[in-house]
């Protein structure tokens, strides 16, 4: 056993990003958040859970992260910079012409970069003084990833978004010589990243103190591999298995099941795990302190990777011809444990889950996810049908990568279907029946996508696993989340013994 948390209480919370909320093209950090979190207290809810909120490409999957330690400036409040005075009433005109129920990344993306210039530019200029000092000392404290990141960011924008792998040798190979001269020759562009990563912080960190008055702690994401395009990889070369030129010897996935004939092959890069543990996994140290401070609570994706991972030729043009190949196990967590302390972590441990995994897990005191839409198989000890949760659990109707719960029931296969009802005792449940089903359970902790509170269908999904386009692109826009709604939610918790307040 190692020094963890999984004490939630008999509680619950709501899960949606921060782009799916309110704001100029894509949800932002600004009122919308605000009043996301006015919401939840109203609700009655303790927890509110997100994806990790690190900078995206157009793709805009936050599993897709240019780095794992950095911010991602698209969620930065346009309004909250007009205050600041970085930015006129006439820079966020263009944001107001952007779509509300989708996010337009490509559009997003463009404009958020020119009116971030615009603010860095001001900011030179002698506007919002009063951010000197706090930037001056932001930029020292963070200077150690700070420093990666920008400058992988201009060099990427200098080489018109090529992989890094295809810059200039010298470069690619950071050698002193050409990082200090890079340094100079994109002075300015390095400076305006540094910038948005202090807005990022000063914004968010605002969110947080917020939320933290209200009574809501924050649950953000983990993914343990990094995107092989990343300021990750380019900085630390040396513990990803790599050949001479940067290319990936190995890229993670998972094998061929019932779901797919030939696996999946997602492309991340392998961790050298024998070189992380002789620096006492360093890397690893730095990547979650930084996530401690952002966050409360951290769920840590695809868990079952530090049991053992899927390594797949890098030349393989499926997951077929991968092998399992042992992670770092307990002597990670312990040794995670030893220099930061007490770990509050969630494993998602969904997936081809083996009794090693579950040992892992259960060796470390981690809380599993349970998932109501994997419930009805036939399997009456299925671990994610709700009779069989544990304390030791957080529960869900479905997470970001499922459909939703009102969309899974209009495609759900006649024989499931005739399951649910079976066991729910009910002829049409709703999705509220569903939702409360969950909050009855005995999970410690249960989570609801907010798309489910709203009863949407499948139009209302967020990520369909597998399908490389459409992905991370709803918003609420014109879906509200009501006074009714929240005193539903609010009697729900109540009833079911999960209010984070005595009832008035």
């Amino acid at each position: 056993m190692v020094d963890t948390f999984n004490e939630f209480g008999r509680s619950s919370g709501v899960l949606v990003h921060p782009s799916s909320l309110g704001g100029l093209g894509i949800g932002d950090l600004g009122q919308p958040t605000i009043d996301f979190i006015d919401w939840l207290a109203e609700a009655g809810q303790r927890y509110w859970q997100i994806l990790p909120l690190v900078p995206v490409d157009s793709g805009g999957s936050p599993y897709n992260g240019l780095s794992a330690l950095a911010g991602n400036p698209l969620l930065l409040s346009p309004e909250l910079l007009r205050d600041d005075g970085l930015l006129s009433e006439d820079d966020l005109v263009k944001g107001q012409n952007l779509p509300i129920d989708r996010v337009d990344f490509a559009a997003v993306l463009e404009w958020k970069e020119e009116i971030l210039v615009t603010a860095y530019r001001n900011f030179l200029s002698g506007s919002a003084r009063n951010l000197a000092q706090p930037f001056d000392a932001f930029h020292a404290a963070n200077e150690e990833w700070l420093a990666d990141y920008t400058l992988f960011r201009a060099a990427r924008d200098y080489h018109r978004g090529i992989p890094w792998t295809e810059w200039p040798k010298d470069l690619r190979n950071r050698e002193p010589l050409a990082l200090d001269r890079w340094k100079q020759l994109l002075f300015d562009e390095v400076g305006g990243y540094a910038f948005q990563q202090f807005l990022f912080a000063r914004q968010w960190g605002q969110v947080r103190e917020y939320a933290r008055e209200k009574g809501i702690r924050i649950i953000g994401d983990l993914p343990i591999f990094v995107a092989y395009d990343s300021s990750d990889v380019w900085a630390n070369r040396d513990i990803f298995k790599l050949d001479e030129q940067g290319s990936p010897l190995v890229v993670a996935g998972v094998p061929p099941d019932y779901f797919s004939k030939t696996g999946q092959r997602w492309g991340n890069p392998l961790y050298r795990w024998d070189v992380l543990k002789e620096r006492e996994y360093d890397w690893w140290v730095k990547r979650v302190r930084r996530t401690l401070e952002m966050v409360d609570i951290v769920r840590i994706d695809h868990f079952r990777g530090f049991e053992a991972s899927w390594e797949i030729p890098a030349d393989a043009e499926t997951a077929v011809d991968g092998e399992w190949v042992k992670g770092p196990g307990t002597a990670f967590f312990r040794s995670l444990a030893e220099q930061l302390g007490t770990l509050p972590l969630i494993a998602e441990d969904l997936g081809l889950i083996t009794p090693e995994v579950e040992e892992l897990r259960d060796e470390l005191g981690l809380p599993g996810m349970r998932v109501l839409q994997f419930g009805f198989d036939g399997d009456p000890k299925n671990t994610h049908l709700p009779d069989n949760y544990t304390s030791v659990s957080v529960a869900y109707t479905g997470t970001h990568d499922n459909d939703t719960t009102a969309g899974w029931w209009q495609t759900l296969p006649s024989d499931q279907r005739h399951q649910v009802k079976r066991w729910m005792k009910e002829q049409h449940p709703s999705t509220w029946d569903l939702i409360r089903a969950v909050f009855e359970s005995s999970s410690q902790l249960a989570v609801i996508p907010v798309q489910d509170l709203l009863s949407l269908g499948s139009e209302a999904r967020l990520n369909t696993p597998g399908e490389a386009n459409n992905n991370w692109t709803w918003r609420m826009g014109g879906h509200n989340l009501t006074q009714a709604v929240a005193d539903r939610l609010r009697q729900l918790t109540h009833a079911t013994g999960r209010a984070s307040l005595p009832d008035e």
